[in-house]
């Protein structure tokens, strides 16, 4: 009943409604977007400048470089694109994710901390430091939403990259202060150049996440309707923002420590498929992370072989194509009003 309830209650709210069936996930679409991703995990594979079948080495290289590379864009593409979703369903707004609301600022503050305190830190302490400051700074976030009302959603954005830019330059002080400016920009620069075999695995931890998020999916779906709908439903709105939180602080967390800084993912999938296919989490949440797997894996081949043999940062071509996303969806709302 909770479920039935749930969905016709989105259903009321989708103009249109025929789009998606929640029944039925194994469609020929959805099918078709897994062997495309897949393909790009293959290119992805075979793509640089090491020549991996005319080295004696090349095997060993393919299973140190290669395939902990690829491994780490399907994981990473899942992460930023879920966080997205769910911080879209909780604040309401297509418009946030971890960029436009100071999450990954507040993550790379927690990065830089943790280089103050320990001189040479483990990527676990790196990552624990992230994941604190990135749950600090969204909860802050929410909490000035909650408190301060907002005439248009689409000063939500702003308000978040206006903190998000203030954090940064925090960061920036402190950083010229410590003498600690090179990690504050191999943190801005995301790129996967970097990533071999133990230096990912951590990554793997984002399965479990997903796996928490599809659990508390309908939940999630119910705080994404608002706190009065949500407590008339019996639903405890404010421990739901918490655990969507901690879920997206921890993703966001792991891969700010792994992977540095990348823009726009979260915004542009989701809405993506929340355009085609309504607000349901539970039935969009396979498609965000296909897709998410999918525009990271062309992405990074671009970035790869666009200027080859040299490599361009893949959070330079994913804030190109986000920036660019982000435009046409903030005149699409202006003209729906």
């Amino acid at each position: 009943m909770f479920k039935n309830t749930m969905k016709k209650m989105i259903g009321a709210g989708n103009s249109q409604p025929q789009r998606y069936n929640y029944s039925k996930k194994w469609t020929k679409p959805f099918i078709l977007a897994i062997i495309v991703v897949i393909i790009l995990g293959i290119i992805s594979l075979f793509t640089g400048v090491y020549d991996i079948r005319g080295q004696v080495d090349g095997r060993d290289m393919f299973f140190i470089t290669r395939v902990p590379r690829t491994a780490a864009l399907m994981l990473t593409g899942a992460a930023m694109s879920m966080s997205g979703l769910v911080m879209q369903l909780i604040t309401q707004n297509r418009l946030v994710e971890p960029t436009t609301t100071g999450t990954i600022e507040w993550s790379g503050l927690g990065l830089l901390l943790v280089y103050l305190l320990f001189p040479a830190p483990t990527l676990v302490l790196r990552m624990t430091g992230a994941i604190v400051f990135s749950f600090i700074g969204t909860m802050i976030f929410f909490l000035f939403l909650k408190r301060v009302k907002l005439r248009s959603s689409l000063i939500v954005p702003i308000i978040g990259m206006m903190l998000g830019a203030v954090i940064s330059a925090f960061s920036t002080f402190v950083g010229l202060t410590f003498q600690m400016t090179q990690n504050i920009e191999s943190w801005f620069v995301g790129s996967f150049a970097a990533v071999q075999i133990g230096r990912y695995e951590y990554l793997w931890l984002i399965i479990i996440v997903t796996g928490l998020i599809f659990i508390c999916a309908d939940k999630l779906t119910l705080a994404g309707l608002g706190e009065d709908v949500a407590t008339s439903l019996g639903v405890n709105y404010n421990k739901i923002v918490i655990l969507g939180t901690g879920l997206i602080s921890f993703a966001v967390g792991i891969v700010t420590a792994v992977i540095g800084n990348l823009p726009f993912l979260g915004l542009i999938v989701p809405n993506i498929v929340s355009m085609y296919r309504g607000d349901n989490l539970r039935s969009n949440l396979p498609w965000v992370c296909v897709l998410g797997m999918g525009v990271i894996t062309l992405c990074d081949i671009i970035s790869r072989t666009i200027i080859m043999p040299f490599e361009v940062p893949v959070s330079l071509i994913l804030g190109t194509v986000g920036s660019i996303v982000f435009i046409v969806i903030l005149l699409r709302q202006r003209r729906l009003r």
